[in-house]
């Protein structure tokens, strides 16, 4: 991710209900922790070259949490969340052994998705969320020492 993706990322986050609505600052500065090795903020291109989703996760080694992960609505279901955490995981490997995350009970989607990354439930936050005002449900997954085959990334010809 870089700022001159930031438009983009903050309209893709504006257009889907579950995605958090950080402002330009927070990017701009989840950028910055990037580029000191702190985070990771990821962008993956659609058509055009445009940018169809992002990532960013902060890390607290030996963990990593992932705080947002979105994929435009006209970009979703053709493998791009899927690819942007197989490029986390990439990154995380040497770094940390797993990785955390929050999601909404009533965010069924995610829920699902995060389950079939292997995604387990760990715990709950009662009311962590506002507006409106919902637990939050911790996962975790265990970074495996090898990824499984459907984490592969795909290469290049």
């Amino acid at each position: 991710m870089a700022r001159e993706d930031l438009d983009a990322v903050l309209a893709i986050a504006a257009g889907l209900k579950n995605a958090p609505q950080w402002d330009r600052r927070a990017y701009e500065g989840a950028i910055l922790q990037a580029q000191a090795r702190d985070r990771v903020a990821l962008v993956a291109e659609g058509a055009q070259s445009s940018i169809a989703g992002f990532l960013v996760a902060v890390l607290i080694p030996p963990e990593a949490e992932l705080e947002s992960i979105a994929v435009d609505a006209a970009s979703q279901r053709r493998g791009i969340a899927r690819q942007l955490f197989a490029a986390l995981v990439q990154e995380l490997r040497a770094r940390c052994v797993d990785i955390l995350l929050e999601v909404r009970p009533s965010n069924q989607a995610g829920r699902a998705f995060y389950a079939a990354l292997g995604f387990v439930e760990t715990a709950r936050r009662p009311a962590y969320y506002a507006d409106p005002v919902e637990d939050a449900i911790l996962m975790r997954l265990a970074i495996p020492a090898k990824p499984p085959d459907w984490l592969q990334m795909p290469h290049s010809s």
